[in-house]
């Protein structure tokens, strides 16, 4: 009797330690959360907007965008977003091309991502083509506590805002911007300083946060039309990929080149890639207590059905939804980019 109470005393012992062992893992597992961003090329509705230059996308425009086309592409985005969650969709997802909220609601509400509940931060930009940059968050696993935009434009320059979400993951408090700075569409050299304007406009912004806490939780995401590199990035922004030396009150890229792959860039042009879609942080994520981000967790996402082989100069390339004005059927002629936070 008493060896058969030992034994049944030893069993509920590791019973116990085996619960509490598992427990933390499974804790781990849980808490560690995926933030995406995706410029989704061009996502506008078919009607048109005579206050903004959308013409070519409407049925009878000189991209015969059509409501058909329209929902395949909405299709195909929330394809890319279930698929680069693995295990759960991404909390956040930072989105830019977006031309209002109407297509928004069709993305979330309308496609596979209904099962997610995403809830959408979005404001209009006076950017000259309409497009916008947006915001997705899962609400079960985080609140906003507000939102704003940081206008970039002036007098000659009319593009996108910057947007400012104050979200709470965790019983933390992470500022997010997304960003989509100024294109290169009249050459480099020519929009080297719209780029600037727009770097040293956010780096304020991200001082004003600093002078109230040093250890502000920072997460800078965007297609910023520059190379991490570039002088917009290093010196206007001041956010070197110097992840190792970041400390509170300073910026880090966490977006390097995956050199290992065949895809070396979000986007490819003339056969060559850049890596113009990045996702900055600051130092508080990377040592202070709480939410972390996961220092080499920065990911160029793609699968097979995101890119195609590129016939005129080798490798592969984005399968994008339009070559000109001829439609494709692709996703975007981006990729998105990912990093984990726990």
């Amino acid at each position: 009797m008493k060896i058969e109470l030992i034994l049944i005393s030893l069993k509920s012992y590791l019973s116990i330690l085996l619960f509490s062992l598992v427990i933390p893992v499974i804790h781990c597992q849980e808490s560690r959360y995926k933030i995406m961003f995706y410029n989704v090329e061009n996502l506008f509705d078919t009607r048109d907007d005579s206050a903004t230059s959308d013409n070519d996308f409407t049925p009878a425009g000189a991209l015969h965008w059509t409501n058909g086309r329209l929902n395949e592409k909405l299709n195909r985005i929330s394809k890319v977003v279930i698929a680069a969650g693995e295990w759960q969709p991404p909390v956040i997802i930072g989105l830019c091309e977006i031309e209002n909220r109407q297509v928004l609601n069709n993305l979330v509400l309308n496609t596979p991502l209904s099962r997610f509940n995403y809830e959408i931060i979005h404001f209009d930009s006076p950017d000259e083509r309409g497009i916008d940059v947006a915001l997705l968050y899962d609400s079960r696993k985080v609140r906003v506590a507000g939102s704003s935009v940081i206008p970039v434009s002036n007098g000659k320059l009319f593009t996108r805002d910057i947007l400012h979400v104050k979200s709470i993951i965790e019983s933390d408090t992470c500022h997010i911007f997304v960003n989509h700075w100024p294109s290169r569409s009249a050459g480099q050299l020519e929009t080297d300083r719209y780029r600037m304007r727009a770097a040293m406009i956010l780096r304020n912004a991200v001082d004003s946060l600093f002078r109230i806490n040093l250890k502000a939780k920072i997460i800078i995401m965007g297609d910023f039309n520059d190379d991490p590199g570039e002088e917009s990035i290093v010196k206007g922004l001041m956010a070197p990929s110097t992840i190792e030396i970041c400390m509170p009150g300073k910026l880090c890229n966490l977006s390097v080149s995956l050199q290992k792959s065949p895809v070396k860039g979000t986007l490819k042009y003339q056969g060559n890639w850049n890596l113009f879609d990045q996702i900055i942080v600051s130092g508080g994520l990377l040592a202070d207590p709480g939410i972390k981000v996961i220092k080499n967790s920065y990911r160029i996402f793609y699968t097979s059905f995101m890119v195609e082989a590129d016939e005129t100069y080798n490798g592969v390339r984005p399968n994008r939804t339009y070559l000109g004005y001829r439609y494709h059927g692709g996703f975007s002629d981006h990729l998105p980019v990912t990093i984990e936070i726990y």
